[in-house]
């Protein structure tokens, strides 16, 4: 069966669930029988409310014992390699080897908060193959060669998680999952597109010789009855993909848990082994809720 993770509330949602969002949303999604819950990097500095992914996969780990910790993901051109191995090795300490590293190239360049931190804009393809080369050997506490030629060894080792790369459908970027990734972190993609873009994955796999890397989708939904909800997560799609109607609602999620099981069967058809939710409901806790239900309509 297709693993079923949630997105925690790091954004606009934080604002109705306080300081306490983060940790009620991570418990409440393993009582609801989800498999993983994540954080991603959605740091602007605009005013934009957004929590840092790293504490916030902390908090979560703080509170829950089962589900796995997913970075979905953390932008390679904003943190240094050495940093992001450190934190990562803590965090697999910490929550006993729950961690899924996601890395991309991506984020926000020529942000406010990418120019405070003098990220590149360009170059960040080859930033992010040398990340993935070094992180295994920072995690597990072998010498390793990093960032600026500075040789270190990071200690307590931990166990390395498995990394995850976040891209787009380009053939660049499927090289790169294919090439050093045990997973591919796929977004906005409607069934045929998966099946379409897995063609290529599969093929670029054999190449190198690597076994498929399995397929992580996130997508955005509006469960139960929010009709309000739901034209704005469809109208935001629309205007940020530039998708047509349909093309919107074959890309996301929306209705009563059956209608959202039936969607999920379908990007599971398509090559999808885990979906990652993220919730556009107005009630976060009430669609965490809906997300339990799901399970019990998809075939065992």
């Amino acid at each position: 069966m297709v693993s079923i993770g949630i997105g925690l509330p790091t954004m606009q949602e934080f604002e109705t669930l306080g300081p306490q969002g983060v940790a009620r949303a991570a418990r409440l999604a393993e009582a609801v029988g989800a498999d993983a819950v994540s954080a991603s990097d959605v740091l602007v500095g605009d005013g934009t409310t957004a929590l840092e992914s790293v504490v916030c996969l902390a908090t979560a780990a703080a509170v829950t014992e089962r589900v796995s910790l997913d970075f979905g993901v953390l932008s390679v051109p904003t943190r240094p390699v050495a940093m992001m191995a450190a934190q990562v090795q803590t965090l697999q300490h910490l929550s006993r080897g729950r961690v899924r590293l996601g890395v991309g190239i991506g984020g926000f360049p020529g942000s406010p908060f990418w120019a405070a931190l003098g990220a590149p804009s360009t170059g960040r393809g080859r930033l992010t193959d040398e990340a993935l080369r070094a992180l295994p050997g920072l995690i597990a506490g072998r010498q390793t060669t990093a960032g600026n030629g500075a040789s270190l060894t990071l200690a307590p080792a931990a166990p390395v998680p498995p990394l995850l790369v976040g891209s787009g459908t380009g053939q660049a970027a499927l090289r790169r999952v294919a090439r050093l990734a045990d997973g591919w972190l796929a977004s906005a993609l409607t069934p045929a597109g998966i099946r379409t873009a897995l063609a290529g994955l599969r093929e670029l796999a054999e190449e190198y010789g690597r076994p498929m890397p399995r397929v992580l989708l996130g997508v955005h939904a509006v469960l139960g009855v929010d009709h309000e909800a739901r034209r704005a997560m469809e109208a935001q799609l629309s205007e940020f993909f530039g998708f047509s109607a349909d093309e919107v609602r074959q890309a996301s999620i929306a209705g009563s848990p059956a209608e959202a099981a039936e969607r999920v069967a379908a990007f599971a058809e398509a090559g999808v082994d885990e979906i990652t939710l993220a919730l556009d409901g107005r009630d976060f806790l009430g669609q965490i809720e809906l997300v339990g239900e799901i399970r019990t309509h998809l075939p065992r």
